[in-house]
This record gives structure tokens, sequence and C-alpha cells, in this order.
């Protein structure tokens, strides 16, 4: 090949690379801190982003688990961390009920964070006992309404994302009276909801479909705004008549409040670029996860400060509180 092939080759390949991989961020490797235990549904997705972005980007991203507290510690270390882009959050809806839930933080998980990308989304699936005397949501909203406080619930943890689902879902559809029986995980529940313990048990799409699927229990909604293509037999709530009960959890990078605009923006195309890709979708579509690649930093900021404000009023309305 000759000489002046080589150089145009190469810029081409110049040319094609992603243009946030030429400005300053990054400058050194990024740590991507993720508040959750290695392995787990939280992570899973965080390291795929992480290695796609050290493949794209002049610079490494590393995943840094830091548990405890919830997500205190993991969202501290970022909080008071540099503001140069270099120190990310990974978090999910638990971010944004930390303040109603733990009113003693040595950060503000609003002002302290500025949003970078919402990465997407995954709803909650409705399942009850297969021998419950209800076919359809309208009929379970009549069984309970007719029998306050006789009926059982299980979620994955007091004040967690299924928990607050289910009493989200329990208001709108007319304040309904059930007890909550709180487990360590949704792994831990299930056998209650399996064997008649519990009536209903509201668990993240993703872990409730195979139950649904092989009937030992019966998914009457599903907490997002159209049908899951895995279980499009169920409705959404808002079809079986409770409006107003979309829940998700969803996935979002947040930087330290301060960091330069410019930074944010490149670091919100890259997680885009990232989300763009049919094999990042295909992956997490496993996880019931829709994969969001047109986000800003302006929209995630709106769409935590709506998160905020809705489980605020759940939390508070439901009188909440973590032991």
């Amino acid at each position: 090949m000759h000489r002046r092939d080589l150089f145009a080759l190469g810029a081409a390949a110049t040319l094609a690379r992603p243009a946030i991989a030429q400005g300053a961020w990054p400058s050194q490797p990024v740590r991507l801190v993720v508040p959750f235990a290695a392995g787990g549904p939280t992570d899973v997705p965080a390291r795929l982003f992480a290695d796609e972005l050290s493949k794209m980007l002049p610079q490494r991203v590393i995943v840094e688990n830091r548990t405890g507290a919830g997500v205190v510690v993991g969202a501290e270390v970022v909080a008071k961390g540099p503001k140069d882009g270099h120190t990310l959050l990974y978090n999910t809806i638990a971010h944004s009920v930390l303040r109603p839930l733990f009113p003693r933080l040595p950060f503000d998980p609003v002002a302290d964070f500025q949003p970078v990308a919402l990465l997407g989304v995954i709803p909650m699936l409705l399942l009850v006992n297969k021998d419950l005397p209800a076919q359809d949501l309208p009929g379970l909203v009549k069984l309970f309404r007719e029998n306050p406080g006789k009926y059982d619930y299980g979620s994955s943890g007091n004040g967690g994302a299924v928990h607050l689902a289910t009493e989200l879902f329990l208001k709108r559809a007319g304040d309904l009276k059930l007890t909550h029986v709180p487990y360590r995980g949704s792994a831990a529940g299930m056998p209650d909801l399996l064997s008649g313990r519990l009536a209903m048990f509201m668990d993240v799409a993703a872990g409730g479909i195979a139950y649904h699927q092989r009937g030992e229990a019966r998914a009457l909604g599903v907490s997002a705004d159209k049908r899951l293509p895995q279980v499009a037999d169920v409705p959404t709530l808002a079809e079986g008549g409770v409006r107003d009960a979309e829940s998700y959890t969803w996935h979002m990078v947040l930087a330290p409040s301060g960091t330069p605009a410019p930074v944010v923006q490149a670091a919100n195309a890259a997680f885009n670029r990232v989300a763009a890709m049919e094999s990042v979708q295909k992956r997490l579509s496993d996880l019931t996860m829709t994969v969001r690649s047109d986000t800003t930093p302006e929209t995630a900021t709106k769409w935590m400060a709506d998160e905020v404000a809705k489980w605020e009023a759940v939390i508070r309305g439901a009188g909440i509180k973590i032991d």
C-alpha cells in the first residue's frame, strides 16, 4: 500500500471515531460507581455500558461497586468526588427516594447531582396467586375492595421499587387495603406467593415473567405505558382500569453538581451512543429494559424531578419508613 493511501486510511479512521472521543473528556480513566453488589440486576447493565464505552473512548470506564446503607455510600462517593466527569454514579429509582427515606443524609440527592443520561426503564409485573378468585385486574380490584385487610402482598424490601410501585397501584385503584410483607429480595418472597401465603406480588418484570409463562402465578397487569412483547397477553394497568399507576425501576448516570456543562454533554453523548447500539438493546431486552438513547441532561433532570415528587408523595402518604 502506498504511503498516501495509508495516510488517507488513517484520516478516514480518525473521522470515523466518535466526536465525543476527541474532546477534553475523558482525559483519564472514568470511575462508574455502582452502589449495588457485583453481578446484580443493576451491576450487569452498568458493566455492559462500561465495556462498550471503553472500546469507544480514549480512556477506560471502570465499574466500582460501593455498597452500604442502601445506595447512600456509593452516592456519597460521587457527590463528594471531583467535578470533572471522571467519577460518575450509575443509580436507579433508589436515588429518587433517598430524601424521604433517609432524612439525615451526608449529601443532597437533588442539589448535589447533575443527571447525565436516563439509560432505560423497566416496568413491574403484577402477579397474583393462581388460585385467587380474580381472573383480571377489575376482578382483583373488586376482590380487594370488598375484603379490606384480608389479603397480604409481598415486596423485595421495605421502601424499595417493588414496595413503592405496589403502594402506588393500591392508591390509584381506590385506596385498597392490604398488608405489606417485606422480604429480602423477590426470590425470597415468591414461594409464599406460589403457596398462597401472599395474594399479590408486584415484581420487576424480568423476574416475574417466567412464573406467568409456566402457569405458577397469574400476571394481571404491567406498570408500563404499553404492553411488554415478552408477555403480550398481559394488559397494562391503565387498560385494566387503574390509571396513573405507571412505575418503573430505571437506570440513570449522574455526575456531581458543578461538573462543567461541556463535560456533562460529552458524557451524555457517549452513553447515548452506546444505548443506541442494537447489540446493547438486545442484551438489555432480556431484562425487559426499554433502552433510551435520546435523553439529554435536561430531560434526565426533569425525569428525576418528576420521580422525586411522585415517590415522595407515595412514601409520605403510605407512611413508609426505613428501620
